[in-house]
């Protein structure tokens, strides 16, 4: 069935090579969810209850948080072919595959309420016969908003990881196994149509999703005198995050089969992952800067440093030999240390905007700072992270405390907004949430492994209440004040099944058994 032809419909040839793996695609045909969507008021109850001594605004946030992502779930229109109630990107009347991956990051702890996820069940329902899903696809009709070969028209390709990491939450193996196959055959169709001849990957300021950052050749023309356009071109050159997340992707698609028992599947994968590790530091790699870089087409580095270098930590892509020149660049003044870390352009970057971040020219954006943060875990520089994640939720609450709501991004120089929609929950309510819980308070779940971790770094007094764990462990987590961070946490556990924590802290670490009740 690979090589079928093609459709005619409406004088128009729509003309696929078929994925085989489109056929085991069982979103395509999934029946529209009846049920009601529950408001704020009735699922507060049923939400993690955070609290942290001395810091009122943190909870305040929280709430406000949970309140506006409420108040932006909607229901499929009969139109639209959508299966699943999901939660609106709140940008404007579509729903967005690179927002809504990230949103999903904090909306699982809200899951015992409403089921999140299945947000992306409404992307998948909506793949192609070639593997294809569009990035940006209209909520009333479910109409696709680009043509699939023009480059703006998908990416970046981290639904998998959003996939993985609900997994390591909830352990639930039957989702994994139904996305399996249709994240496979989204990967075969990049693979196929975002590729150069040598096997690195393009994109375009709005397919890489950071759609201002000043990456094409200077001065906006090709070799040959042809305008480009900062957001809609390629340029002809290797996107370096989109080569990592695709490295990524292969990645997390092995770790996917075996869990569910389709290694035979994945051959490709392996081989195209070592193939990008190699090629990653053998041609993107830029000795003079210590820095992964875009490549343009006569095969010169660029030398604009952008966050999306950082995707190489989440990918373990970066050799241990270049893993600190790599990470040094997030604690330099001159670079990537400005007062709200972590901007999304170098500070040094001629065209840096200092005063609002100027979109994706420096401005701190929630999503890119949590694949950061979730990045230096994955190299275990845990330290670095919380010290970044303390900052950007001191500032980001510190906004709060003035405006009363929370971001689409935020200036990098001072406590402020960027150029941003207020109310943004969309993924400006990663801060208040996902990076509290992660990063402030240190839990990190992993249900496959049996296991829940807590990294107590805070001195003061913190936890929460009514943790979500597996598919049906509610925990309850508390951490009194300590003198220093060198003394031993007394924490308490308590939950309505077994769980183990493992409790670490600066010099030690121990296993806590939660007490049932």
């Amino acid at each position: 069935m690979a090589n079928r032809g093609f459709r005619f419909s409406d004088k128009l040839y729509e003309v696929y090579v078929y994925d085989d793996l489109y056929y085991q695609n069982e979103f395509i045909k999934m029946p529209r969810d009846p049920s009601p969507l529950p408001t704020f008021a009735e699922s507060r109850d049923l939400l993690p209850d955070p609290y942290w001594e001395g810091n009122e605004v943190a909870i305040d946030c929280w709430w406000k948080i949970w309140e506006l992502a409420f108040q932006n779930l909607r229901k499929p229109t009969p139109e639209s072919g959508f299966p699943a109630n999901y939660i609106d990107t709140a940008f404007n009347d579509a729903i967005f595959m690179w927002d809504s991956a990230f949103i999903l990051m904090f909306g699982r702890y809200g899951r015992r309420a409403f089921d999140f996820l299945r947000t992306l069940d409404n992307f998948y329902a909506k793949q192609h016969y070639d593997g294809f899903i569009c990035r940006e696809i209209g909520q009333p009709l479910g109409d696709d908003r680009f043509q699939r070969y023009d480059p703006t028209s998908t990416g970046p390709n981290v639904l998998g990881w959003t996939e993985w990491e609900y997994y390591l939450n909830f352990g639930d193996k039957q989702r994994l196994a139904k996305v399996f196959p249709v994240l496979t055959s989204y990967h075969h169709w990049l693979r196929t149509y975002r590729t150069w001849q040598d096997g690195s990957y393009y994109s375009s300021g709005w397919g890489c999703g950071m759609d201002n950052q000043p990456r094409l050749p200077a001065g906006l023309v090709d070799k040959w005198g042809q305008r480009l356009h900062e957001q809609f071109s390629h340029g002809h050159m290797t996107w370096v995050d989109a080569c990592l997340q695709m490295l990524l992707s292969a990645k997390l698609l092995q770790a996917m089969a075996k869990e569910v028992g389709r290694e035979s599947d994945v051959g490709d994968m392996r081989r195209e992952a070592t193939f990008l590790q190699e090629f990653v530091n053998n041609s993107l790699w830029n000795e003079d800067h210590q820095f992964y870089c875009d490549r343009f087409r006569d095969g010169r580095l660029s030398h604009v440093k952008s966050i999306g270098a950082y995707w190489a930590l989440l990918a373990d892509a970066t050799p241990p030999e270049r893993l600190g020149a790599l990470v040094a660049h997030l604690e330099n003044p001159a670079e990537f240390n400005r007062p709200h870390r972590v901007p999304t352009l170098s500070a040094g970057d001629p065209d840096y905007q200092a005063d609002n971040g100027g979109y994706w020219k420096g401005a701190v954006w929630p999503p890119t700072n949590y694949m950061v943060l979730r990045g230096l875990t994955q190299i275990g520089n845990d330290r670095l992270a919380h010290e970044i994640a303390i900052n950007h939720l001191r500032n980001v609450h510190r906004v709060f405390a003035e405006t009363g709501t929370v971001w689409e991004n935020y200036a990098p120089e001072a406590a402020k907004p960027g150029a941003a929609r207020k109310d943004f929950v969309g993924w400006g309510g990663l801060p208040g949430t996902a990076v509290l819980l992660e990063y402030a308070f240190g839990l990190r779940p992993d249900v496959p492994a049996g296991k829940l971790v807590w990294d107590v770094r805070l001195t003061d007094a913190h936890g929460v209440k009514k943790y979500p764990f597996g598919p049906n462990a509610i925990v309850d987590l508390q951490c009194p004040r300590r003198a220093s961070t060198r003394v031993e946490p007394n924490v308490t556990v308590r939950s309505n099944e077994s769980v183990s924590v493992e409790v670490l802290w600066e010099g030690g670490s121990k296993t806590v058994a939660a007490t049932v009740v």
